[in-house]
């Protein structure tokens, strides 16, 4: 189990007095970053599991309708890279595609003389060859092309046409919404990533919580006598102001954009993995305050502290929205 910096001598007044100062003084030169944040290009480092990420990346730009983040995206909500998936439906591999749909829009994306299923290097290029023949067949409709791919994608091309762009269904609107705001959570921001209004709240609710025992699973619940994992607390943290995020670490990553290590403020999520080219290795989540600091569950045996968040196996950070939250998918097939 990894170990953390711990407060030393620092008394916990003293220590909160400075957190405080940290937030306002964060809070105070971050006022005129919001909606600055620029068009996003590419993936965000660490975003996409390095072994889909060259995939994904090439991939990713054979047409104008789509771009690495929101193939990514798709890949994510339909199996959470998982190549061996399966669903109740027959949807299969990492792209789940149903067998029918495989036979007539599948390819041989890596030249090797089949079309597998289950290869990732046939499964994802077909899912972006897939995307853009559906925006070939609704290039004409009105609106945003990529809005009316997902769309197509959901609903059928025949109803983009016969609404000359997104169909009055919830459930396509709800899914355009979906995969284009989690899209975010795999770009990488051109400029500063706005902040978030929920953030300070969730801090102080994090604090309140210090000098609490670890509990592995712990979600705070009296029965668990108040006590929480690392994950449990970043949970209960952005509850506290409405959000609901996953409750394992690694799902809680896909939460929003993934701001840089200088451009952390309070409240952002800071992530630490195993591999930091693979997103689903992460182990651990912290509550960034400032100032090179996190609130933290560390492990068996410590209380909720503040610790540093610079070692070794930092793997970046993810500024949570409520959409972002919200279009987490709540289970991946298989």
């Amino acid at each position: 189990m990894r170990k953390f910096w711990t407060t030393g001598g620092l008394g916990v007044g003293l220590l909160l007095l400075l957190v405080g100062l940290l937030v306002i003084g964060t809070y105070g030169a971050a006022a005129g970053l919001a909606g600055a944040a620029g068009r996003a290009v590419g993936l965000a480092k660490g975003a996409v599991p390095a072994a889909y990420q060259s995939l994904v990346q090439k991939w990713g730009t054979l047409c104008p309708a789509i771009n690495p983040a929101l193939l990514a995206a798709q890949l994510y909500q339909e199996s959470g890279w998982n190549a061996h998936a399966q669903s109740p439906a027959d949807a299969r591999g990492i792209a789940q595609f149903i067998p029918g749909t495989w036979a007539t829009h599948g390819i041989d994306g890596n030249g090797d003389g089949k079309k597998d299923i289950w290869d990732p290097e046939d499964a994802i290029p077909s899912a972006a060859s897939y995307d853009c023949e559906l925006a070939s067949y609704v290039k004409d409709a009105a609106g945003n092309a990529t809005a009316n791919m997902l769309a197509a994608y959901n609903a059928g091309a025949y109803r983009v046409i016969q609404y000359n762009g997104v169909p009055p269904y919830q459930e396509t609107q709800n899914y355009v919404k979906t995969i284009t705001t989690l899209a975010k959570s795999f770009e990488a921001p051109v400029g500063p990533v706005a902040p978030s209004r929920q953030a300070a709240a969730a801090i102080y609710f994090a604090q309140g919580k210090l000098g609490t025992p670890y509990l592995w699973g712990g979600n705070g619940t009296a029965d668990q006598g108040g006590r929480f994992d690392c994950s449990g607390l970043t949970k209960a943290a952005y509850e506290s102001v409405g959000i609901g995020l996953p409750r394992v670490a690694n799902d809680q990553w896909n939460a929003g954009p993934h701001p840089k290590r200088n451009e952390l403020l309070p409240g952002d999520l800071v992530f630490f993995a195993y591999d930091l080219n693979d997103p689903r290795s992460i182990h651990h989540v912290g509550l960034y305050v400032g100032g090179g600091y996190m609130i933290n569950a560390p492990y068996t045996g410590a209380v909720i502290r503040f610790d540093k968040i610079d070692t070794p196996d930092y793997i970046g950070a993810t500024r949570v929205t409520s959409d972002g939250a919200k279009a987490l998918p709540t289970g991946n097939a298989g």
